[in-house]
């Protein structure tokens, strides 16, 4: 039996959606024996598909060549996850790492972040600030309807 390679991608869950698996195919983001892979190449059971997801690239053997999505519970039926140990070990490691990596100004602010800005926004000083800084003799000189 055979299946399209975005269809079994997104059959076995490995992707949300098939125009997001089609899409990962477009960019060569997988691949097959080291060969990057059109979405609607044919699969069958025995292939290892590589599918690079930074900071990874996992690598799939086909179990079944389905076209159907299935429950999250059969999945081990369809695939077997033959990712290298040294590849797992990069993805603990970045795991661990947490937003180390994350360069500033990229995605959702941090508490520290919010808070700087929060500050920014509405100073502290803001409310205690005294704007009478004029005093009652000089309000004539500055006054606009006498001009």
């Amino acid at each position: 039996m055979e299946a399209r390679l975005d269809k079994w991608l997104w059959a076995a869950r490995i992707f949300k959606t098939r125009s997001i698996a089609a899409d990962a195919c477009k960019n060569g983001r997988i691949s097959i024996k080291g060969v990057k892979q059109k979405a609607s190449k044919m699969i069958k059971e025995g292939d290892i598909i590589e599918v690079r997801k930074p900071p990874i690239t996992y690598s799939f053997k086909v179990l079944k060549a389905i076209q159907n999505r299935v429950g999250a519970k059969l999945v081990p039926e369809v695939l077997e996850n033959v990712t290298t140990a040294e590849q797992m070990e990069l993805l603990e490691m970045h795991r661990i790492s947490g937003f180390v990596g994350r360069a500033r100004g990229l995605g959702r602010p941090t508490k520290k972040d919010r808070r700087e800005l929060d500050e920014f926004v509405h100073p502290e000083f803001y409310g205690d600030f005294d704007f009478d800084f004029l005093d009652d003799d000089d309000e004539e000189e500055y006054d606009d309807t006498n001009a």
